[in-house]
């Protein structure tokens, strides 16, 4: 296992009103983020929020194109985000022990923290098509150009990891500073992650280290 340093790129917050962040996603232009209480969506370049959406938001996140999906207690929401009216409601897998939320190949992938699993799931209906163990609590779970990474957060310590999706095998981590948690983590498509800083009432941008080629 390929083994690193995280590097921070940006840090953006603490918000007002804000105590903690939750799950983040990311739609092409804004970091959503759940806040307990509310959605809000962050401009990564300004670092202001542009937009705020009531909302039960205390874990995962996820984003399809065009619709929302926020982990609410035992059920996953789908939200339009130009109303934040929620348009449909399924079953979460942990039954409200979950954790990180992604969007990748059609379908949903679920975080369950303490249990330390990561399952895919129908986004019509939450019926888990197949679940993957990790050795660590997940608090967050996104797809990487096919690779899938979760987050983990035990104690004083957090990190993203890269993993096999049929095996779970850790393949590669970036070990975040000592005392910095991550409660969120999405991709941007792009070069970096955005991480949810839990009770830091922070999100921050870590570097997608360069993978290397076969």
């Amino acid at each position: 296992m390929k083994r690193s340093a995280a590097e921070i790129t940006n840090e953006y917050g603490p918000f007002p009103g804000v105590e903690g962040v939750h799950g983040v996603s990311y739609d092409g232009a804004h970091v959503w983020f759940a806040t307990g209480d509310a959605l809000k969506a962050l401009d990564p370049e300004s670092g202001k929020t542009v937009r705020s959406l009531p909302a039960e938001a205390h874990a995962g996140t996820a984003f399809d194109g065009e619709h929302l999906f926020q982990l609410a207690g035992n059920r996953i929401q789908k939200i339009d985000p130009k109303t934040g009216r929620v348009l449909s409601t399924i079953p979460s897998p942990g039954g409200g022990g979950d954790s990180g939320l992604a969007w990748a190949e059609g379908t949903l992938w679920v975080g369950q923290y303490r249990e330390r699993k990561i399952h895919q799931i129908d986004p019509g209906t939450g019926t888990v098509l197949r679940t993957i163990e990790s050795n660590r609590f997940v608090t967050g779970v996104t797809w990487v150009d096919g690779d899938l990474w979760h987050a983990t957060w035990e104690g004083d310590e957090s990190a993203l990891r890269r993993v096999d999706p049929g095996t779970g095998a850790v393949l590669e981590e970036l070990e975040m500073p000592a005392g910095i948690s991550v409660s969120g983590l999405e991709f941007d498509g792009r070069d970096r992650f955005f991480c949810g800083g839990g009770s830091s009432g922070k999100v921050r941008a870590v570097r997608r280290p360069k993978r290397a080629k076969a």
